[in-house]
């Protein structure tokens, strides 16, 4: 019997090809700047939004991101836990896009995305 404890087992079930989704946080400096310099927003609202992100596959240093309003969202009596939180409730999203780390390029559109069709 040997201990390879070390050593770490394939992972099973339907996460083991997932990345792990970051928990809602402050909204990146890239995209408040914007926000508020070519938007024209509120600073002082602009940074009491929240936002989730998640890595997009193509680019390493690109993220995907939804900004929303932690009020709007209690209210609205939504847990939100990841980005995946807004799926069911893109009503909830004020503002989505894209942002890049390394450029601190970004593309943000008001509003909610507009919803995939659903298959047939």
């Amino acid at each position: 019997m040997t201990w390879n404890f070390w050593k770490k087992k394939a992972a099973t079930g339907a996460r083991s090809n997932t990345e792990k989704l970051h928990r809602p946080q402050d909204i990146p400096q890239a995209v408040g700047r914007d926000l508020i310099v070519s938007m024209g927003k509120d600073p002082d609202w602009v940074w009491r939004l929240k936002c989730v992100v998640r890595r997009q596959e193509s680019e390493k240093s690109r993220y995907d991101f939804r900004i929303f309003d932690e009020a709007g969202v209690a209210k609205a009596q939504v847990k939100v836990r990841d980005y995946t939180s807004f799926d069911e409730h893109l009503e909830l999203i004020l503002f989505h896009g894209w942002f890049d780390k390394k450029s601190w390029t970004t593309h943000i559109e008001e509003g909610a995305p507009k919803p995939l069709p659903k298959a047939a």
